[in-house]
């Protein structure tokens, strides 16, 4: 691992200590059945009544495989306690920085599958905010007999918020693409959306934590539940269009009770289109490319 650490009073993780987390593997099986769904395009305002047999929308798969970690093992701010199968990174504040996916074959509702997750890369460096540490971390999701869905998603841990410090603020977004939509994200959906994905991470509905413990100016909009609306707003206005591969990175935050809209470009003739979620002062927050099948 690099980056400059002369700045810290000890280390996040030492380097051989790192490299016991990298090639540590976890196993998770799970039968898809429809509720979730069901409950998920209730949350999104979609009048969709899922079946057995029905294919999983992109992005939906994250309703499935979740951690189901006993109360006693939750740390103060609601995830997982480290040093399970994350590595035990000593920074406060985690986030769900981006993730590449390859929809390799279409998955259905009612099938049992398995997905196999690998810690695939451990780095610190250093940013304009502090001491940042990246953990990459490769999910395949499949049966025995064919692959469905590979995904890299990247963990960022930062430092807390320090005391009258305000965060860079994002760039300008360039324009309103070529259909939008408007939204905002109250407490109600954020709820719904961590009660689907079984996310205690009080960021998303604990005001007071958020905002006195974290530093924050209000409850966080899940990255997630933004990177699904960039790609429903892809599949509303393309619907016969399958998506092939999505990736997507957080920039910054939308906070809850805020109007925020959601972009997207026409896929040019190689079926690559771009997506991107502006908050409400026209600021890039989250920045997306995807591609369908022509």
């Amino acid at each position: 691992m690099h980056g400059d650490k002369s700045n810290r009073q000890a280390p996040l993780m030492n380097e051989s200590h790192a490299h016991e987390w990298i090639g540590r593997t976890e196993t998770l099986s799970d039968t898809l059945n429809p509720v979730p769904c069901k409950a998920l395009a209730a949350t999104l305002n979609q009048a969709w009544d899922p079946k057995e047999g029905d294919k999983l929308p992109p992005l939906w798969h994250w309703l499935y495989f979740l951690e189901t970690a006993q109360q006693e093992e939750l740390a103060a701010d609601g995830h997982r306690k480290r040093g399970g199968f994350l590595p035990p990174v000593q920074l406060p504040r985690r986030m769900w920085a981006g993730s590449q996916i390859q929809f390799h074959s279409p998955i259905t509702l009612g099938e049992t599958l398995t997905r196999q997750s690998t810690i695939e890369h451990i780095r610190e460096t250093t940013g304009r905010s502090g001491a940042l540490t990246f953990v990459k971390v490769r999910h395949e999701i499949g049966s025995e007999q064919r692959p469905a869905l590979t995904e890299i998603q990247n963990l960022v841990y930062r430092e807390a918020a320090k005391p009258g410090v305000a965060p860079p603020a994002p760039a300008a977004a360039e324009s309103s693409g070529d259909y939008h939509r408007e939204l905002t994200a109250d407490s109600r959906l954020l709820f719904r959306y961590s009660a689907l994905t079984f996310n205690a991470h009080r960021i998303h509905y604990d005001y007071q934590y958020a905002t006195h413990t974290e530093g924050y100016p209000g409850i966080i909009v899940h990255g997630p539940l933004l990177a699904t609306l960039m790609l429903e707003l892809l599949r509303s206005n393309f619907p016969e269009e399958t998506i092939k591969t999505f990736e997507f990175r957080a920039l910054g935050p939308i906070f809850g009770d805020q109007r925020f809209s959601v972009h997207g470009t026409k896929p040019n003739p190689d079926g690559n289109t771009t997506l991107w979620i502006a908050n409400q002062d026209g600021q890039l927050c989250m920045q997306g490319t995807a591609n369908i099948e022509r």
